[in-house]
């Protein structure tokens, strides 16, 4: 035929004739199909048909004075007459007969290969020039669906060609310096999947979020898949762990519930047509496809990538689209072609170091507040200032947030924000906490700040000075030094990092580090479950409707409110081990006292009142407690799964606050008999050194665990006798405090005693490097910083050794 190749003719070579997407197509079937990607079958209508198509009806000519038109085409008043006029002019044209009949032909066979009279297809644009490195015209041409019947294939074929010139199109050949004339048009026709009757949706070899190698990313919802194609839907959204899908591991390391409130299907009524339908509320509320089916596809998305990347001689992640039969139950893959947008972005190999640029007695004057800085940064924006969460409806994306003080409820608004400045707190609020996970520059502390600071209002937030952070009343210019991670010195101990917030996982793991010191399980329960786990496990005694009604949906997309609460814990926890792979992430177990469990969804109705929560029950006398033993069960469930079904045995347990000897053997015995036994599976159990006991009998705990790990914001308070919390009590609290740096000494000296690996997680060193200089002079095995504060620690021991 002259005008057609059929998909298993085709190769990749062929794309000047086929376009890219057909000729994707076609490889995929000759080299792929064998390894058992499904791929529904078809035919290209080749590019010299449509300039056949062109000339035969005479209009190359007449489409060239029309684009003459079009001066500028940011003028879109312009550029819509003009794309109108164009289309029009193609889908005037009329079909050659040879063409035409070549088309009919070639529908003919593939309709009885799926023993059908007419078969309904899907007719895509393949554009000659389509995805080239750095620029992609996927998506700048229509598709149509279910079309049926040889009449309604030319009427959809012409249209396919005509769609060249659709205003989007247009632009982006401009903007990409593309010659119109020359990137031609193949029509792609392919067999259906009646995904209508279940479910479509895309995935991508790379994590278009982060630019993450190690992840597939798979978006699906119910129906025709152009939905989720043109983002018309909140689809449902998952990752997996690509290192981790042989041997049986089902590395699922999130999972999002999209809305998914409308889906595309057949019209029914005879016609080669679709239409959008409302998906009823109980499906809304589950995933459109199950966890086999989400490693099925992540298989394939994997199969494909290393073939095409070896085909290329160079990675080369794939955008694909994908869609479940609901005739068949199976999956199949409708197409492929590399991804040209995440994939030319660089790994940031930059660490940024801030600096006003402003003389000392000029930043003076302009002083509004000032307070104790949290993170090293500088940062410039509208000021927000907010009473409580309920008005933080009010914060856009890159406000500074002024308020009093915030709670875990805050963290969906804080991670709009650029900044945030408190009226309470010290550096070890909730504010100071989770604006160094979030990456955030804060200021807490700042007394007067909510009536100095005027809503709407341009200011500065200037954290790069030491220990006291400033309030501009304007924008202050600045500086940012940027240094090669590669290029940075090694430090005589081994270095981690903190992290807790999974969204930051993978900037983290791009710098060089040892691995993760310190996961913050309660990070994860506040912001991401935000259910007390006995609210999951005895909802009956939750006695407030709204609570309940919260409750029910967050759980609605699981298949228990258990299976809600070990499926959402393991994944975030799963989410920051697969970006450290295989590189040690050490997990703490859940540390919240009473009044911050309090604040979780149902929280009241299990957790006591006490007069000083931080000295009540909390860490390990919690575990084994009949207050809270089954919600612990729980805790250990996620571990077991990140651990045994995801496969990171990367990740190692630490136990908080844990005061006596009997103690620490009941939560390793409560932990054994709940699955996680200390060496079994390589499991490393570790406990943190934050009270005096554990320094006083430092030996005696060494004997029962693999590590032990310094939390100097609990050490130093119960050294020093003052409450963390209490800001009238904040200018004592003082990690490089003789006595703190004493009792530092001895648990550092106990534990190489016994032989026993000992480092320090808490914030002493991310705050004050002299303390780091000082654990690293009595002996200490490492240090966990703050990822804000790696570069500068390592950058200052080059500067010491000069």
């Amino acid at each position: 035929m002259k005008f057609i190749k059929f998909f298993e003719d085709i190769s990749i070579k062929d794309v000047p004739e086929v376009g890219g997407k057909n000729a994707s197509l076609g490889e995929m079937i000759q080299r792929l199909s064998p390894k058992g990607i499904r791929i529904p079958d078809g035919f290209a209508v080749k590019s010299n048909a449509y300039w056949f198509f062109l000339d035969s009806n005479g209009i190359r000519d007449t489409i060239k004075k029309t684009l003459s038109k079009l001066k500028d085409h940011r003028d879109i008043e312009q550029l819509e007459k003009v794309g109108a006029s164009i289309r029009k002019i193609i889908e005037k044209g009329i079909f050659p007969k040879d063409l035409a009949k070549e088309i009919s032909d070639a529908y003919e066979i593939l309709s009885k290969k799926y023993k059908q009279k007419f078969s309904d297809v899907a007719v895509r644009s393949s554009a000659t020039a389509e995805d080239l490195p750095g620029a992609s015209f996927a998506g700048q041409q229509e598709t149509f669906l279910n079309i049926s019947g040889k009449k309604e294939l030319l009427e959809a074929c012409r249209s396919c060609m005509a769609s060249l010139f659709t205003n989007r199109a247009i632009v982006y050949r401009i903007e990409k310096g593309f010659d119109h004339f020359n990137v031609a048009l193949s029509v792609c026709v392919q067999k259906m999947v009646r995904s209508d009757l279940a479910s479509a949706g895309v995935m991508f070899s790379i994590d278009t979020r982060t630019g993450s190698d190690k992840v597939v990313l798979i978006e699906s919802s119910y129906g025709l898949g152009e939905v989720v194609v043109k983002g018309e839907v909140t689809p449902d959204e998952f990752r997996v762990y690509k290192a981790k899908l042989k041997n049986g591991y089902k590395p699922i390391i999130k999972k999002f519930c999209g809305s998914k409130e409308e889906k595309l299907v057949y019209t029914n009524n005879g016609k080669s047509d679709v239409k959008k339908i409302s998906v009823v509320y109980a499906d809304q509320r589950r995933f459109s496809i199950s966890d086999e089916e989400v490693l099925e596809l992540a298989h394939m998305g994997v199969k494909i990538d290393s073939y095409y990347s070896k085909l290329n001689k160079k990675w080369t992640p794939m955008d694909i689209e994908w869609a479940k039969d609901g005739d068949d139950g199976r999956l199949y893959i409708v197409q492929a072609r590399p991804e040209t947008v995440h994939a030319i972005k660089q790994k940031d190999a930059f660490v940024l170091k801030y600096k006003i640029k402003a003389q000392k007695k000029e930043l003076e004057k302009l002083v509004l507040v000032e307070g104790q800085s949290i993170g090293k940064r500088i940062i410039s924006g509208k000021a927000c200032v907010i009473d409580d969460i309920k008005s933080g409806k009010n914060v856009k994306n890159g406000d500074i947030i002024v308020t009093n003080m915030t709670t875990p409820d805050w963290v969906p608004v804080m991670r709009k924000s650029a900044g945030i400045v408190t009226q309470r707190g010290g550096r070890t609020c909730h504010a100071a906490i989770v604006s160094r996970e979030l990456g955030i520059p804060a200021i807490v502390g700042a007394i007067g700040a909510m009536e100095k600071i005027k809503n709407g209002q341009k200011i500065t937030i200037d954290c790069s000075r030491g220990n006291v952070g400033f309030v501009y009343k304007s924008i202050v210019p600045y500086e940012k030094a940027t240094f090669n991670v590669d290029k940075v010195p090694k430090v005589p101990v081994e270095i981690f990092v903190n992290v807790s917030d999974p969204e930051s996982a993978f900037a983290s793991s791009c710098l060089p580090v040892e691995g993760v010191g310190l996961t913050r399980t309660e990070f994860i329960l506040a912001n991401v479950v935000k259910v007390h786990p006995l609210a999951l496990l005895y909802p009956e005694k939750v006695k407030d409707k709204k609570a309940l009604a919260s409750i029910d949906k967050l759980v609605e997309p699981y298949e228990s409110r258990e299976d809600f609460f070990i499926s959402v814990l393991s994944q975030n926890i799963g989410y920051i081990a697969a970006m450290f792979y295989p590189r040690s992430v050490t997990v703490r177990l859940s540390d919240f006292k009473s009044n911050e469990y309090r604040n979780l969804i149902g929280g009241e109705f299990f957790e006591p009142e006490e007069e000083n929560p931080m000295l009540g029950i909390r860490g390990a006398s919690r575990y084994y407690n009949d207050l809270y033993k089954p919600a612990f069960a729980l805790e250990c469930a996620a571990i077991k799964k990140v651990r045994e079904e995801m496969g990171f045995e990367n990740v190692r347990l630490l136990v908080p606050f844990v005061r006596t000897i009997n103690e620490a053997k009941r939560v390793i015995e409560l932990m054994k008999e709940l699955g996680l036994e200390r060496k079994k599976n390589k499991l490393e159990i570790f406990f943190m050194a934050e009270i005096p006991s554990n320094a006083l009998l430092i030996e005696e705990f060494c004997d029962l665990f693999d590590g032990v790990s310094i939390g100097s914001n609990d050490l130093t308070q119960l050294t020093l006798g003052l409450d963390r919390d209490s800001e009238l009590v904040d200018a004592i609290f003082d990690e490089r405090d003789s006595a703190v740096k004493k009792i530092m000494s001895m648990i550092i000296r106990g534990a190489k005693k016994k032989k026993t690996y000992v480092s320090i997680c808490g914030q002493a060193p991310s705050d004050y490097p002299e303390i780091g200089d000082f654990l690293i002079k009595e002996g200490i095995s490492s240090l966990s910083l703050n990822s804000g504060s790696v570069i500068p620690f390592m950058l200052r021991f080059k500067r010491r050794k000069r």
